[in-house]
C-alpha cells in the first residue's frame, strides 16, 4: 500500500467518519454466505421457503429452524483483526458510525458500539406484533412466543422483500451526509441505500476510500482504493491513523 500523503492526512484529521462493512468482512472470519450455508437438509430448499415474510407466514417453524441453524454456524466464527481495529478507530474519531450489512454480530462481539446493523442480527429475536426483543430459546415451542405480548418470536433480521428499518436508514443517511471521510471495507452489496452512500458523501465534500482485494462499484467511485484483504491491512491502517506517525 502506498497511500498518497493527502489521503493519509485526511484519515488522520477526520472528525466525522463513517465506515461501511458487509458480508465480505464476515467471509474473512469464516462466515458462510446465505447460499453457502444451504447444505445438508437445507440444500433442498429454495430461498423463498426460508427467508421471506411469506415463508414465515406459511411455516414459521421452518424459518425459525433455518435461522437457528445459521446462528449456530456463525457462533463458531470469531472477529478478525479488522473487526478489532475498527473498535480502536471508533475510540479515536470524534464522530464515528459503523454501518454494517452483516447479520453475524461480530462487530458487536469485537466491541463496536457506534453501530447500525441494517440487516439486523441473527443473534437476536423480536416478536412479530410489537418488535419486543428477546434471546434465542433453546427449549419450548418453535418458534417461542413473546412473554410480554404473546406473539410469535422471529429472527431479528431483514427478510427478503422487507425494507430496512426506517430509524436505521435515517441514522445511516444522516451520518453519511455529514461525514468528512467514508470507508467501504470488504465486498459489499450494491443494494440501496448503501449504493448511494458514495455519492451522498461526495456531495458533502467527504473523502471516499475503499478497502477490497477486488475492484467494485465502490472502488470506481472512490478517491483512493486499497487493493487488499481487509483482515490483512485494516489493523495496520488504523494503527497509522491513530498513532499519527508512519507511512503506509
Amino acid at each position: 500500500m502506498n497511500i498518497p500523503a493527502t489521503i493519509l492526512a485526511q484519515l488522520r484529521q477526520s472528525q466525522r467518519m463513517v465506515v461501511v462493512t458487509g458480508g465480505g468482512l464476515s467471509a474473512e472470519s469464516g462466515v458462510a454466505s446465505f447460499r453457502q450455508a444451504m447444505v445438508g437438509e437445507w440444500a433442498n430448499y429454495d430461498v423463498r421457503d426460508l427467508a421471506t415474510p411469506q415463508a414465515f407466514a406459511r411455516s414459521p417453524k421452518t424459518v425459525w429452524q433455518w435461522y437457528d441453524f445459521r446462528r449456530r454456524q456463525i457462533a463458531t466464527a470469531q472477529p478478525n483483526p479488522a473487526h478489532h481495529a475498527l473498535v480502536d478507530l471508533e475510540q479515536h474519531v470524534s464522530e464515528f458510525l459503523l454501518i454494517t450489512l452483516a447479520i453475524d454480530g461480530l462487530h458487536w462481539q469485537a466491541g463496536s458500539r457506534d453501530l447500525v446493523e441494517l440487516n439486523g442480527c441473527v443473534q437476536r429475536v423480536r416478536c412479530v406484533e410489537n418488535g419486543h426483543l428477546g434471546d434465542w430459546d433453546e427449549e419450548g415451542s418453535i418458534p417461542p412466543r413473546c412473554p410480554r405480548c404473546g406473539s410469535l418470536f422471529r429472527p431479528d433480521v431483514v427478510l427478503l422483500g422487507e425494507g430496512f428499518a426506517r430509524t436505521h436508514v435515517l441514522r445511516a443517511r444522516t451520518a453519511v451526509e455529514q461525514c468528512d471521510t467514508i470507508l467501504f471495507i470488504g465486498e459489499l452489496s450494491t443494494a440501496d441505500p448503501v449504493a448511494q452512500f458514495p455519492f451522498m458523501a461526495r456531495r458533502a465534500g467527504a473523502t471516499v476510500i475503499t478497502v477490497n482485494r477486488d475492484d467494485s462499484m465502490f472502488a470506481v467511485t472512490a478517491d483512493y482504493h486499497i487493493k487488499a484483504r481487509a483482515s490483512d491491512c485494516v489493523s495496520e491502517l488504523v494503527r497509522i491513523i491513530t498513532s499519527g506517525t508512519g507511512a503506509v
